[in-house]
C-alpha cells in the first residue's frame, strides 16, 4: 500500500522502467504490449501511489524528474530481489515435492529410524529427506495438517490414536517392548526401585500427556498411571518426574530416581552392562509396535515408491 492506502500493481513498475528507457509513451506502451491510454493511466497511477511526479512530460523525450531518478535504481533492485525470491521459492517448492517428509517420535528418531532408512536406501534411491523429531501428539498434528508424508511412532492395537481414528494407512514395521527398569541397588544388586517391593511407595518416572508411550502406558497400566478408578499398587505409587522424552526418563532412571517403562530398543546396552535392571517381572512388560503411517491422499512419486517398498518388506526386516 502507498499513500492513502492505495494498492500497488507490479505491472506499473515494469511500465515505469519501459518509459524510463524509451522516453516515449507510445513506444513504451508498444514494448509492454498494451494500449497507450492504458499505459499512460498506469504511469499516472504509479505517480499517485508514490505521491510525486516521476516524469517531466514537458520534455521531449519524456525525462525522469529528480524523484524519478532516485526511484529508478531502487525499483530495479526491488524487482531483481522479487525475481530472485520467486526463483528461490519455486526451487524450494520443487525440492519439497521431491523430498521425503517424515515426522518421528524422539526415541525412534534416535534408535530405529537411521538403521531402517539405511536398509531402504540399499534398495531404493530416496533423494532428499526431511525429518522432524517431536512428541507423538505433535507428529500427529503434522500429519493431520498434511505437513509431512509419513509418521514413525510407537503404537498399540488396543490404544488407537488420532491417525487411526482418521483412518490413515498404517504398516507395522517391527515390535518393541516397554520394560519397567531401575538403576541397580549397588554393584550387581537388584533394582533400587521395585514394583514388587511391598514396604514403600514406588517412585515412578512417567511420560507426559503429549507422549504416545504415555498414552499407551496410561491405557495399559491403569493401576499405576490411571485416574483412580481402578485399584493401585498396594504399596502406593508416587510420580516423581514427568517428561515426554524417553531419553530423558532413561537418564533419570540411570540416576536412580525411580522406575521408568523404557523401550527395549533404547536401553539394550544398559541392560547388557547392568546399568539398568528389571524393576518387575515380565508380566509388567508392555508390548508395543513400531508403526509407519502415511497420508491418505496420493503423495509425491518418491514417497509412493517408498511406501510400496515398505509394504513388500515383512515386519522386523531392518531397523532393529
Amino acid at each position: 500500500m502507498g499513500p492513502g492506502n492505495r494498492p500497488l500493481d507490479l505491472e506499473w513498475l515494469e511500465d515505469f522502467l519501459a518509459l524510463a528507457e524509451s522516453g516515449n509513451f507510445s513506444r513504451a506502451a508498444q514494448a509492454r504490449n498494451i494500449a497507450q491510454p492504458a499505459f499512460s493511466r498506469h504511469i499516472r497511477a504509479l505517480e499517485e501511489w508514490v505521491g510525486v511526479d516521476l516524469f517531466d512530460r514537458s520534455a521531449h523525450p519524456a525525462a525522469l524528474t529528480a524523484a524519478g531518478r532516485r526511484f529508478q535504481p531502487l525499483l530495479e533492485d526491488t524487482l531483481a530481489r522479487l525475481e530472485s525470491a520467486r526463483i528461490k521459492a519455486r526451487a524450494a517448492h520443487d525440492q519439497a515435492a521431491a523430498s521425503l517428509l517424515f515426522a518421528a517420535t524422539h526415541v525412534l528418531s534416535l534408535t530405529f529410524f537411521p538403521q531402517w532408512l539405511g536398509g531402504l536406501e540399499s534398495q531404493l534411491r530416496l533423494g532428499p529427506i526431511q525429518t522432524i523429531s517431536d512428541s507423538f501428539h505433535a507428529c500427529e498434528d503434522l500429519a493431520l495438517q498434511r505437513r509431512v508424508q509419513f509418521v514413525l511412532c510407537h503404537g498399540h492395537p488396543e490404544v488407537p490414536g488420532r491417525l487411526d481414528e482418521a483412518e490413515f494407512p498404517m504398516l507395522r514395521l517391527s515390535d518393541d517392548v516397554l520394560l519397567p527398569v531401575s538403576a541397580p541397588q549397588g554393584a550387581g544388586g537388584g533394582a533400587m526401585h521395585s514394583l514388587e517391593a511391598a514396604d514403600a511407595p514406588v517412585s515412578v518416572l512417567a511420560y507426559s500427556e503429549p507422549s504416545g508411550l504415555g498414552r499407551i502406558m496410561r491405557a495399559r497400566m491403569r493401576q499405576v498411571f490411571g485416574d483412580g478408578s481402578v485399584p493401585t499398587l498396594p504399596q502406593g505409587v508416587e510420580t516423581v518426574f514427568t517428561a515426554h522424552h524417553a531419553a530423558l526418563l532413561k537418564a533419570m532412571a540411570l540416576e536412580g530416581r525411580g522406575v521408568a517403562w523404557l523401550p527395549k530398543s533404547l536401553i539394550a546396552a544398559e541392560l547388557k552392562t547392568g546399568a539398568l535392571v528389571a524393576a518387575a517381572s515380565a508380566e509388567w512388560n508392555v508390548p508395543v509396535e513400531i508403526r509407519l503411517y502415511r497420508q491418505r491422499a496420493e503423495m509425491a512419486p518418491a514417497a509412493e515408491a517408498l511406501w510400496a517398498l515398505v509394504q513388500e518388506r515383512p515386519p522386523g526386516s531392518g531397523g532393529r
